[in-house]
């Protein structure tokens, strides 16, 4: 039988002892509002269906979010990015994270998309509720909820295919604007990325252990797929890279300096990002992401008359379907490369 108990105005406490089941407490305003959930408790038991939700009911979304960061992002390949986000996220919806995990519906991350696709595209809004979807469930079993209320909540649709390419001029102007970045290593990380079609995570763990400038080629072991994977440098790419390299020695020796970042690349994901959206919007190229030097990359291969096989190979798409979405072809170098074959 409960026990209900006045413990002052509008303090009624509600107390469920069943042998076999930790106490169940909770306070009130109302006495009959502590009765029926007493009773309602005690038909769950009676039941076998209960479930001790009180740890839900303290724990807030902020503190599962902050357990995520600590025990599953740095497993992840972009951990950097993911907790960037995620940190952004707690300082941006406060309201939101101070919610218990019990009271949270899917209602609440609805209006949060809402309000997100009136500010960012929808790319962003899908990527950003995929991985608060992860959060909860990585604390879901913990937690005793029933159920994510993130997995009802329709994403926003996204175009996945990408037709952005450089058009006349536009690269000038980008190499342009690029030449006024203070950090010396964002030129040089743009031009390797177009020549090698390197993801921009890729590109960032790559070591100078690794890059081995006599055979023109580029070891990559910290790939999306988590295969490893040889790159083949092309002229441009060595020439960028042995400026970097000779700049790097020059540094060593001026210095004194025994040991140096051993990166191709020393600069964080998010410095590479704020400097290429300053880049790009000087050159007034604000449609163009760092992504797209990818499908330029990989576009311009296939317009050499490369084969499909040699180009997986230097993209290291895992199938041709991955690859397809981001062959944007030109259809004036389709027409020299077809009167070349002719020829």
């Amino acid at each position: 039988m409960a026990t209900i108990q006045n413990r002052g105005a509008y303090q009624w406490r509600a107390m469920v002892r069943r042998k076999g089941y930790p106490v169940q407490t909770r306070t009130f305003e109302k006495q009959a509002d502590a009765e029926k959930w007493a009773r309602d408790v005690e038909s769950q038991m009676d039941k076998g269906v209960f479930v001790d939700r009180s740890l839900s009911e303290r724990e807030t979304l902020k503190d599962v979010i902050e357990r995520y960061l600590k025990n599953e992002t740095p497993k992840h390949k972009g951990a950097e990015a993911e907790k960037l986000r995620l940190e952004k996220f707690k300082r941006d919806e406060k309201k939101l994270c101070d919610y218990a995990m019990a009271n949270l519906r899917t209602e609440h991350f609805e209006k949060y998309r809402d309000d997100r696709l009136e500010a960012v595209k929808p790319g962003t809004v899908k990527r950003e509720l995929n991985l608060l979807h992860s959060v909860i469930e990585h604390s879901r079993r913990r937690l005793a909820l029933l159920e994510n209320p993130v997995s009802d909540v329709k994403r926003p649709k996204v175009r996945d295919e990408r037709i952005t390419r450089f058009q006349k001029g536009e690269e000038k102007r980008l190499m342009a604007a690029l030449d006024e970045c203070r950090n010396k290593f964002v030129k040089p990380a743009v031009i390797v990325a177009l020549e090698t079609a390197m993801r921009r995570g890729e590109l960032l763990s790559l070591k100078w252990e690794d890059v081995h400038l006599k055979e023109r080629t580029a070891q990559l072991h910290d790939t999306k797929n988590g295969e490893h994977r040889d790159v083949p440098l092309t002229k441009v790419a060595v020439t960028e890279l042995k400026k970097l390299k000779q700049e790097r020695e020059r540094k060593q020796a001026e210095d004194k300096v025994v040991s140096l970042d051993q990166r191709v690349f020393p600069i964080s994901a998010e410095s590479l990002k704020n400097a290429w959206e300053r880049a790009r919007e000087r050159a007034g190229l604000e449609h163009i992401n760092f992504h797209d030097l990818r499908h330029e990359a990989i576009s311009r291969l296939f317009e050499a008359g490369f084969d499909a096989q040699v180009v997986r190979a230097v993209s290291g798409h895992k199938d041709m379907q991955s690859l397809k979405r981001y062959v944007n072809l030109k259809a004036s170098d389709l027409a020299k490369l077809i009167d070349e074959n002719k020829a």
